[in-house]
């Protein structure tokens, strides 16, 4: 996909590569619907270049300590892993500006991070000036 141009955008991240393919989000786009796709730091700033007036929803637990006893709980990370993941976040979170909205995600409540997105997509829609994202 990365070498037929399929990709929006794409990455390496921890080892494992990801990619959003343009195809069905350019198919939401063209019928107007709402379009959400999870990225990393460095795919958000891709995406911005390309789709610079789109929405951009910052997603992060509310501090470093817990993002740190949620991945100790995954038991998925080993030590060097985890120490890895907290400093990415860390210097993350350093990228907030690049964002519209930031929305926290805390532990086991997970409703409330919902809410607050379906809030800013309602909000978004209530703009007297819409935000026009298509490509």
């Amino acid at each position: 996909m990365i070498e037929n141009n399929e990709l929006l955008e794409w990455a390496n991240v921890y080892g494992n590569w990801y990619g959003v393919p343009k195809k069905p989000v350019k198919q939401a786009l063209h019928k107007g619907q709402d379009t959400i796709v999870k990225v990393d730091i460095q795919g958000a700033t891709t995406i911005k270049k390309i789709l610079p007036q789109a929405v951009f929803i910052f997603l992060t637990p509310p501090s470093t300590e817990e993002l740190r006893l949620r991945l100790k709980q995954r038991h998925t990370e080993s030590s060097f892993d985890l120490a890895l993941r907290t400093k990415t976040a860390e210097e993350e979170i350093k990228q907030l500006s690049l964002f519209d909205y930031v929305v926290f995600s805390r532990q086991n409540e997970i409703d409330r991070a919902v809410a607050d997105i379906e809030a800013i997509i309602t909000a978004e829609k209530c703009r007297v000036t819409p935000r026009k994202v298509s490509f």
